[in-house]
């Protein structure tokens, strides 16, 4: 496969699935250049057993991980009202204000979240991937993985009423869709 197709075709998935997982966005592109690295070097012993998108989270779910262990990012406090920026053209401009100050509510709901919840939620939420497949990447039980998601569903439905009882919220927001909408394990 040719790295350039590889690249333009995950990216995003990459891009988002590392910033969902915690990863301060001025260290986006490094870490999305380090997942690469280590995807294209094990491309050729990928087996097929899960999607690619699912292998590229694995790897995004073990790069953010080394991050917060790094010395100096543990010292950090990541900017929870940083909102990654997309490109795309598509939507009305009263649309994409409204996409935009849910990601931004998203985004700050998550990183209030503690890691290994926050990890879980949007592997299983975000990006889709089933209980075993979160297992599998994170190197726990089925049923652990089933119990940070349930709490990470309560403490985002939490942080979520606060934010609705401070005012903080005057409409719906595709954030309110992700704590209501919890696909049953």
């Amino acid at each position: 496969m040719d790295f350039r197709a590889f690249y333009d075709q995950y990216v995003a998935t990459v891009w988002r699935a590392l910033f969902r997982l915690g990863v301060a966005r001025v260290d986006l592109p490094d870490a999305v250049q380090e997942v690469f690295l280590v995807a294209f070097r094990k491309l050729p012993a990928f087996e097929g057993r899960s999607k690619l998108s699912t292998w590229l989270v694995g790897i995004s779910y073990r790069v953010a991980s080394d991050r917060r262990r790094l010395a100096h990012v543990r010292r950090e406090f990541g900017d929870a009202r940083a909102v990654l920026t997309a490109t795309d053209i598509g939507p009305r401009p009263d649309e994409a204000v409204e996409r935009g100050e849910g990601a931004r509510v998203l985004d700050e709901i998550l990183g209030s979240l503690r890691p290994e919840q926050r990890e879980v939620l949007v592997m299983f939420e975000l990006e889709e991937m089933s209980g075993k497949e979160i297992a599998a990447v994170v190197g726990a039980p089925l049923k652990t993985v089933f119990s940070r998601l349930r709490l990470a569903r309560e403490a985002f439905a939490a942080a979520l009423a606060e934010r609705r009882s401070q005012g903080a919220m005057d409409h719906d927001l595709g954030a309110a869709a992700l704590a209501g909408k919890g696909r049953a394990p």
